[in-house]
């Protein structure tokens, strides 16, 4: 039977609070033999810990801050409303990150997301690039890989990452063009692809 390692999963989400010992187990006779489990928001980071403490070895944690935030949702829609994540947000982050630097496999879910609706001006997509900025900082200085998120943002992505000198490098579930994609290969990055592969033209 093939080998796999999930190179990046949310299990730390409450969708799975009930029924993780199944899915691992379920994981585990498709052949996967650990799995790096991702932070979104601060609120993610102990929760994932403690639930990769219960399975040593198999859950790898990653903690980061995520592009995309949850902002407050003041018409009580069904859909979370979200935002653009900013340096504020790296308050609380980083010194729980440094604290813990020692459990972790990687400074992640980071990087970009320029969807409109989460970050539709140039202020805000420079605010992005600040905190993505700041946390690969981050991973260099606590010698940690990192896991990025580019959602419509592939190209600048890449960008920040070479301009900071980003060396072991996963793209998360990558949907940008192809030669965008050969420049990372060149410098040595990794990649991840979406099951919409399967839809794009490029394929």
């Amino acid at each position: 039977m093939a080998e796999y390692i999930d190179v990046h999963c949310h299990l730390g989400d409450k969708a799975f609070h009930e029924d993780i010992d199944i899915v691992l187990a379920e994981a585990t006779k498709g052949g996967v033999k650990a799995c790096l489990v991702c932070a979104e928001f601060y609120e993610d980071f102990n929760g994932i810990l403690k639930l990769c403490e219960r399975y040593p070895k198999f859950l790898l944690p990653c903690l980061g801050v995520h592009p995309a935030q949850l902002a407050p949702n003041e018409t009580n829609s069904e859909l979370q409303p979200m935002r653009g994540a900013t340096l504020l947000d790296l308050e609380r982050a980083f010194p729980y990150i440094e604290e813990n630097a020692n459990k972790l496999a990687a400074i992640g879910e980071i990087g970009l997301d320029f969807t409109p609706w989460i970050c539709g001006t140039s202020e805000l997509r420079e605010e992005q690039r600040a905190v993505f900025r700041k946390q690969i900082q981050l991973a260099k200085q606590l010698d940690l890989p990192v896991n990025c998120h580019s959602r419509s943002a592939g190209r600048p992505t890449i960008e920040v990452l070479k301009e900071q000198g980003a060396d072991k490098v996963l793209l998360h579930a990558f949907d940008g063009n192809v030669k965008v994609a050969m420049h990372g290969v060149q410098l040595g990055y990794f990649f991840s692809v979406p099951p919409s592969v399967v839809r794009s033209e490029q394929v």
